[in-house]
C-alpha cells in the first residue's frame, strides 16, 4: 500500500510508520471495492473502544488520576498526529468522510488492535486471519523469581530448548518460509476458541491499544499515590512500585516501603536487607502494612461513587437491551444514579453532533456508553485490586502480632 505514497516524499519523511500506514489503509478504504483488500475490510469492526477514542465522559468516568491522564493523552497524541498527516491525506484526494479525526481514531483503533509484529516495520502488518485470534493473558507472575526457576526446572530435560519453547508460546513471521507462523499452546477440541497471547498487559494498557479489559487479569498493577520521599528512596522505576490483581504489594514497593519506614539514622546499615527483599523486623512490617491499609482505605473513601455503587451500575448497564429504548434506560440511570447522570450527559454528549440523524445519534450514543461500561469496569477492577490490598495488610498485621 505505501508505493502509493512515494509522489510525496517531503511529507512522508516528518511522519511517524505508524502514521504511514494508518494513512495508507485510509488510501484503501478510498478506493471501495477497487480495492484488493475490500472484502477483509468488510469484516472490520465499525468501531473501537480504544483510549483514543474517550471522550470528557468517558475520561472522567475513569476517576482514578492516572487513568484519566492516560486516556488524555492518548487522545491528545492521536489529535497531533491526525493533524501532521492532514496534509498528506488531501493530496491523496481522500473523501471528506475519511479526513475527519473520527475516521483517523478508526483507522488507528484498526492498526493498534489488529496489527501482528514484523521485524522490517515498527508499525506492523494487518494479516487476515492472523488477526482473528481473541488474548489470552500470560499467566505466569512478573514479579516472582520462583517461577521463573520452577520453569526452568520443569523444562530442564526437554528436547527443544528454551528460546524454542519460547517462540512455540505465540507466533511470529519466520523468513525461510516467508510467512506469519501461529503456535498452538495446547491440543484444542473441535469447537474451542484459539487464543493468542499479545503479551503482557495491565487492563489500562488493553484498554489503551485494544479497546478492551479482562475480569481477572493476572498481569493487572494498580498504583496507589506515594510521597516523594518514597520514590527517591526507591531504587526501582515508579512502574514497579504497584499492586497485584490479587491484593499483594509488588517485591519493590515492599522493599521501598520497608526503607522509608526504617529510622534515618539506620537505613545504611541495614539498607541491604530491604533492597533484598526480606523483612527488616517485625515492628517494620507492622508499621508498613498499616500504612498501606490505611493509604488504600482513604483512597477508597475519596473516590466519587463506592464498589458497590459501581457493580450496580455495570449491572444496569448489562441489563440496556431489556429496556424499550435509549431514553428510558437513562431515566432509569438517572434516578438511581444522578450524579453521573445528571443533566442527561450522556445524551447531550451523544447527541451533540449537528448534521446526524436519529439513527447515527443513537448508534452514536450505544458507542459511547460502550466506552463509558469500559470506563466504569476498569475503575471497579481498580478499586475491588486495592480493597484486597486491604485485606492482604489486615491479614498480615494480624498474622505478626499472634507471634
Amino acid at each position: 500500500m505505501k508505493l502509493c505514497l512515494l509522489h510525496s516524499k517531503p511529507i512522508l519523511l516528518t511522519l511517524l510508520s505508524r502514521q504511514v500506514f494508518t494513512v495508507c489503509l485510509l488510501y484503501e478504504i478510498n478506493k471501495g471495492k477497487a480495492s484488493p483488500w475490500h472484502p477483509y475490510f468488510l469484516h472490520l469492526p465499525r468501531s473501537y473502544s480504544i483510549l483514543a477514542a474517550f471522550g470528557e465522559l468517558e475520561t472522567q468516568a475513569l476517576q482514578v488520576d492516572y487513568a484519566i491522564w492516560a486516556a488524555q493523552k492518548a487522545v491528545t497524541k492521536a489529535k497531533y498526529e491526525w493533524e501532521q498527516a492532514f496534509t498528506l491525506m488531501k493530496e491523496l484526494k481522500l473523501k471528506p468522510p475519511l479526513l475527519t479525526f473520527r475516521a483517523w481514531i478508526w483507522a488507528t483503533g484498526t492498526i493498534s488492535s489488529r496489527t501482528l509484529h514484523i521485524p522490517w516495520d515498527e508499525a506492523g502488518c494487518l494479516c487476515p486471519v492472523g488477526d482473528l485470534f481473541n488474548y489470552a493473558a500470560p499467566t505466569e507472575d512478573p514479579d516472582s523469581f520462583e517461577n521463573v526457576e520452577n520453569w526452568q526446572n520443569e523444562h530442564a530435560k526437554d528436547d527443544l530448548d528454551i528460546h524454542h519453547s519460547q517462540r512455540l508460546t505465540d507466533g511470529g513471521y519466520e523468513e525461510d518460509v516467508a510467512a506469519y507462523c501461529f503456535y498452538a499452546k495446547k491440543n484444542y477440541n473441535v469447537g474451542e476458541q484459539v487464543l493468542l497471547s499479545y503479551g503482557t498487559y495491565t487492563n489500562l494498557e488493553l484498554l489503551e491499544y485494544y479497546g478492551f479489559l479482562l475480569e481477572d487479569n493476572p498481569n493487572e498493577k494498580v498504583f496507589i499515590p506515594l510521597d516523594l520521599d518514597m520514590h527517591s528512596l526507591s531504587c526501582w522505576p515508579k512502574e514497579s512500585l504497584y499492586i497485584h490483581q490479587n491484593g499483594r504489594p509488588s517485591f519493590a514497593l515492599m522493599c521501598a516501603l520497608r526503607l522509608w519506614a526504617t529510622p534515618l539514622q539506620q537505613r545504611k546499615s541495614i539498607g541491604h536487607l530491604a533492597y533484598s527483599g526480606c523483612p527488616i523486623s517485625k515492628g517494620n512490617e507492622i508499621y508498613v502494612m498499616k500504612w498501606i491499609g490505611k493509604k488504600c482505605d482513604a483512597l477508597l473513601k475519596e473516590m466519587p461513587t463506592s464498589v458497590e455503587e459501581d457493580k450496580s451500575l455495570v449491572h444496569l448497564m448489562d441489563k440496556m437491551e431489556e429496556y424499550e429504548n435509549l431514553g428510558e434506560w437513562v431515566k432509569k440511570a438517572s434516578a438511581v444514579f444522578g450524579g453521573e447522570f445528571g443533566d442527561n450527559n450522556i445524551l447531550k454528549a451523544a447527541y451533540g453532533v449537528e448534521g446526524d440523524d436519529e439513527l447515527t445519534s443513537l448508534v452514536r450514543t450505544k458507542m459511547l456508553i460502550d466506552r463509558w461500561k469500559l470506563a466504569v469496569q476498569w475503575r471497579l477492577m481498580y478499586k475491588t485490586v486495592v480493597a484486597r490490598c486491604i485485606s492482604y495488610c489486615t491479614d498480615i498485621i494480624n498474622s505478626l502480632s499472634t507471634q
